[in-house]
């Protein structure tokens, strides 16, 4: 009954996200406040109804109710429950129900702190989120409805695959789809205002606390799957460049150009035409990452094995949102005022140039990843873009950005003095070039541009310590004036300078860890010495163990440092089994930012074993430049400004479609 409970709310919630999707609309044109009013109340509804059939299919997988064929397909009795609630999202149906509820979250969020927002844009923009779940409502019942029952009941799951069941997949999935996802509510922005036809300063304030935290998840979600994946599938790497990995790194680096975009928006109603333009983007590359993912076009660790009916019916919308936003920004934007104009040395030049990189490299990934999906198409053919292109192409695409980012807070809006912010940044530029060697010298040299490279990361994480310095006058007042200036600073300052310092604290551990990681591949019986990152490794053998739901045979490795052992780690092949499936459990020892990476391979006719061991120097600076860029986005997100409202408009709307409206 409650499985029942569960499937006819997400029809219920199709037939509200109906109603709010075109009463409001019309109650907008026609300054009808009903309405107008339909749109925060249906939305809290719909959220509400998916709110529960996510409760009720939750409640299926605790109590491995096998009757519902999506729990008897990713679910197992002796599971943990931790991984058995996890599995709801572990599966196609269930992860799609996720994204539905974080998209009528995102929807109720709206109707209920949209309360400063005019009452036409607040409806069109519950309209347009309405449009959205409405498409995938009917996605969900007609192709991927998770409810569907077995008769007869079978009497034991299938088990969830095997590399799903780890904590990272608690966090990971949920957290990319808040990013995704959020994205939809500047999406809704976008159109609602190009239905209006009005785009100013104040539009900008009202995005950008949702740019910043779908930003801010988003990144989240990016760093959780990259160490997830470090530490859950063996193979050592961090980041392959994988099409899926691609499809949300594509939406961070067009919602990077967006938050500035916003910004110089905001602060000098520049760019207005280019920042509405972003925020289609950036929804429409997290639609083609859906697309990506569910369409069965990728074989890929993240993809999920689909019928080609699932993937035609997402096909279907990304063409109709994506199709419909840029005709009616074609339709909209040549009667938009384009905004004021400013030097190209100035805050605003900097922030144009960080937009045209990080578009460039949207696009370079953007075609790295279709590239070849759309020659097998039409071809027959099958290549690979993998990650020697994308480290080339990118990597030279991320120099300027490197460069140019420390100066841009230096730089007055408007009209800037370049000479002037160079000379408060040379002792930053001094600095980071002297760690940059210090470091290169104590890693045993190396490549030059190794040491170019660890020299940008520090110029990136002075320059930002000399925006703050700069800002609260240290060195030319007295210390308790600059501390109580320093106090005083917005937190988006505080939240600005954080982002960049963890901006330059993942470049070092990239630049580091590829330049100097070492990795050894040898058989080893028992009793036998190998050597990594200056460490000693004894292999003490193999022991046959039991989980819950799985056999492991473990490896032992006593860990020395000049002779004296300073721990011991424990690598593993796991056997799930239900499924009958191998996997491959890393030994992970941690020497402050360093680790050291033992992996088991497979066992020799003579006994031994395949061993692969890493040495990764500075690989933690990776994520933990990345918890530096949460940290900043969530402090920003706490600033006062973003929080008490937009500014006041200065005139009435103006539709667009009126020539006095055109320039």
């Amino acid at each position: 009954m409650i499985n029942e409970i569960g499937h006819y709310v997400l029809v219920l919630a199709l037939g509200v996200g109906l109603i709010v999707s075109t009463l409001p609309v019309i109650g907008a044109r026609r300054n009808d406040r009903a309405l107008m009013d339909i749109a925060s109340i249906g939305s809290v509804l719909m959220f509400l109804l998916v709110g529960l059939s996510f409760a009720a299919l939750t409640r299926a997988y605790a109590v491995s109710d096998f009757s519902v064929r999506n729990v008897w397909e990713n679910s197992h009795s002796l599971m943990p429950m931790l991984y058995k609630l996890t599995g709801v999202w572990g599966n196609h149906e269930g992860s799609m129900l996720l994204w539905l509820l974080i998209l009528v979250f995102f929807s109720a969020l709206v109707a209920a702190f949209g309360r400063n927002l005019p009452e036409t844009l607040k409806a069109n923009v519950l309209a347009v989120q309405a449009w959205i779940s409405v498409a995938f409502l009917l996605f969900i019942l007609l192709t991927s409805n998770p409810f569907l029952r077995l008769e007869p009941v079978p009497a034991e799951g299938q088990d969830l695959n095997p590399i799903l069941q780890d904590f990272g997949l608690a966090i990971h999935p949920p957290l990319l789809y808040l990013g995704y996802v959020g994205f939809s509510v500047c999406f809704s922005f976008a159109v609602a205002a190009l239905l209006e036809g009005r785009i100013d300063a104040a539009w900008a304030r009202w995005v950008r606390p949702w740019t910043l935290a779908a930003w801010t998840f988003l990144t989240a979600g990016i760093s959780m799957g990259s160490y997830w994946a470090y530490y859950e599938l063996g193979w050592g790497g961090w980041w392959f460049w994988d099409p899926v990995e691609n499809a949300s790194f594509m939406p961070w680096l067009a919602g990077t150009a967006l938050l500035h975009s916003a910004l110089v928006m905001e602060k000098r109603e520049a760019l207005k035409i280019w920042t509405v333009l972003l925020a289609i983007m950036t929804f429409s590359l997290s639609l083609l990452g859906t697309f990506l993912v569910r369409s069965g076009v990728l074989t890929s660790v993240h993809a999920f094995a689909t019928d080609p009916s699932r993937g035609i019916f997402i096909l279907g919308i990304l063409t109709i949102f994506i199709g419909g936003a840029f005709a009616l920004f074609a339709w909209r934007a040549p009667s938009l005022k384009a905004g004021g104009l400013f030097a190209p040395i100035s805050r605003e030049g900097s922030l144009v140039l960080n937009n045209l990189i990080l578009t460039v490299s949207t696009a370079t990934v953007l075609i790295g990843t279709l590239y070849p999906l759309i020659l097998e198409t039409l071809t027959g053919e099958k290549i690979s873009v993998g990650a020697p292109f994308f480290n080339l192409t990118f990597g030279l695409l991320m120099i300027p950005i490197l460069i140019v980012t420390p100066f841009g807070p230096m730089l007055a809006w408007k009209r800037g003095d370049l000479l002037g912010a160079f000379q408060r940044l040379y002792v930053a530029a001094a600095l980071a070039a002297l760690a940059g060697l210090t470091l290169w010298y104590i890693e045993n040299g190396g490549p030059v541009l190794a040491a170019l490279g660890i020299a940008a990361g520090f110029w990136l994480i002075f320059g930002a310590f000399t925006d703050l310095w700069y800002r609260t006058n240290f060195g030319k007042l007295a210390f308790g004036i600059a501390f109580r200036r320093l106090k005083g600073l917005p937190r988006s300052a505080f939240g600005t300078a954080l982002a960049h310092m963890g901006l330059g604290i993942t470049v070092l551990g990239i630049v580091i860890v590829t330049t100097y990681e070492t990795e050894t591949v040898l058989e080893m019986k028992q009793g036998m010495v190998a050597e990594a990152g200056g460490y000693s490794l004894t292999f003490d053998g193999i022991r046959h163990a039991v989980g819950p739901n799985f056999t492991e045979d473990r490896g032992h490795f006593t860990v020395r440092k000049a002779g004296v052992e300073v721990a011991d780690v424990w690598s593993s092949k796991r056997l799930y089994t239900a499924r009958r499936m191998p996997t491959t459990e890393a030994g992970i020892l941690t020497f402050g930012l360093s680790q050291l990476y033992v992996s088991l391979g497979d066992p020799m006719a003579d006994g031994g074993m395949v061993v692969r061991i890493w040495w990764k120097p500075f690989i933690l600076c990776i994520w933990g430049g990345t918890l530096f860029m949460m940290a900043g986005g969530l402090i920003s997100l706490s600033d006062r400004r973003l929080r008490v409202g937009a500014p006041t408009r200065k005139a009435k709307p103006v539709r667009a479609a009126m020539p006095e409206a055109a320039e």
